[in-house]
């Protein structure tokens, strides 16, 4: 059981991360705007964390003789999910350091940027100001930055490890 989540772990936390750090490079080099950037992250952990069913139904399968309850899928998934949730948040706070470090000012930027394109009233550009700048006080703490980012994932990884729990779990194999 522990290869298997050791494994699916590394595998799935190692695409989110490179996804992580491509999407970066994407978006700050080619000046692509962040308009599908959460669409992109959450689709890449989606795909990512789906390890998380084939590795409950694989140990199932392989070393329960096809039966598993919710409970050990769930030890399962999260556990997947909490080893893919740490490489990733790990991955953001090494990004930030080093390549990253005008995150916050260039993702206020573009947010701003954006509410000017559509044509928000100043009322609306000062609320979006104050929010932005409460998240660059935030994002100074190393502790809040990488709870933030744990939090961007990880809730992710606890739905698929549910639903996969729910349908994977088999109490006992029906006689043909």
């Amino acid at each position: 059981m522990k290869k298997i989540i050791l494994l699916n772990g590394l595998i799935a936390g190692a695409i989110v991360s490179a996804m992580l750090l491509i999407t970066q490079y994407i978006f700050r080099t080619n000046g692509t705007t962040l308009d599908y950037g959460m669409l992109i992250g959450f689709s890449t952990m989606i795909i990512s964390l789906s390890l998380i069913f084939v590795a409950i139904k694989s140990y199932r399968d392989q070393h329960q003789n096809g039966i598993i309850t919710f409970g050990k899928a769930f030890q399962i998934g999260i556990l997947i999910a909490s080893i893919a949730s740490l490489m990733y948040a790990t991955t953001w706070e090494i990004y930030f350091n080093t390549a990253g470090s005008d995150f916050v000012e260039w993702y206020s930027k573009a947010q701003v940027d954006k509410m000017v394109e559509e044509g928000a009233s100043e009322a609306e550009l000062s609320e979006m100001k104050t929010s932005l700048a409460q998240l660059a006080t935030i994002y100074q703490n190393p502790l809040m930055r990488f709870s933030m980012t744990l939090l961007e994932i990880f809730p992710v990884g606890l739905i698929i490890t549910l639903i996969s729990a729910g349908l994977l779990r088999k109490k006992e194999i029906l006689p043909a």
